[in-house]
């Protein structure tokens, strides 16, 4: 079994906080692969799923997301879950938007959602990590994750969440593989080459000259004609 927990804070009005991204994901991935409706259980919002013949559970925590340990480590607990079967989805302000970066354990680097989560069940847990960018100056931090994303993000935004989703099923074989997966899935598209047998002739691409379109202009005159000199003679 998995945990896939998703990192935001409830309430329509942060619904779409860059801080909230990890909902996001959580919504999007529950949506994709056909989980059951969301419920409130663990302090949270706890939806089920089978992917891949495996029972995968989806959680938002509705602690604000200084506690969400507090939701995380109930649902571990109820479940037996270990730390590794634990996948956290969440904003990351040192990664560029739509870059994506996923590992297990490590520091929580100021992020106070994966600080609770940390405090409750240690720091090897998965992590999904979702870049929304930085405002670049520090004191602008706090206004940035807790606003919503800009109309120019949602390309990528809807691109980013749909390829995590959709590509869902590769973390029940590592997070190597539900890297390159999406990596694949996001890479831009090369233009197709063009064959050699299907390009243009030099004869067909290079541009006629005047004297070659007045030729060409006169015989076919002389040929209409020639053709009506046929039709009227008696």
């Amino acid at each position: 079994m998995m945990l896939l927990v998703g990192l935001g804070n409830p309430g329509a009005s942060y619904a779409r906080h860059r801080h909230n991204v990890g909902f996001m994901a959580i919504d999007e991935i529950a949506s994709t692969c056909g989980f059951s409706p969301f419920r409130a259980k663990f302090e949270g919002n706890l939806a089920e799923g089978i992917v891949e013949g495996e029972k995968v559970l989806a959680l938002k925590p509705q602690t604000f997301m200084n506690d969400s340990g507090r939701s995380v480590a109930a649902a571990a607990r109820f479940y037996r879950l270990k730390p590794s079967d634990i996948v956290v989805f969440h904003d990351e302000l040192d990664l560029a938007p739509g870059k994506l970066r996923i590992k297990t354990g490590g520091g929580v680097a100021g992020h106070n959602g994966l600080r609770s989560i940390s405090a409750h069940l240690g720091p090897d847990f998965r992590r999904v990590r979702i870049g929304i960018g930085h405002p670049g100056d520090k004191s602008r931090v706090s206004s940035y994750v807790l606003g919503d994303f800009a109309k120019a993000d949602a390309e990528w935004l809807e691109a980013t969440l749909a390829a995590l989703a959709a590509e869902a099923p590769r973390l029940l074989v590592s997070d190597e593989a539900y890297a390159a997966a999406i990596g694949q899935r996001l890479a831009p598209r090369k233009p197709a080459k063009v064959s050699p047998s299907a390009a243009p002739s030099d004869a067909e691409s290079k541009p006629k000259s005047h004297a070659e379109n007045n030729r060409e202009s006169e015989g076919a005159t002389s040929a209409i004609g020639a053709a009506l000199r046929k039709l009227l003679k008696p």
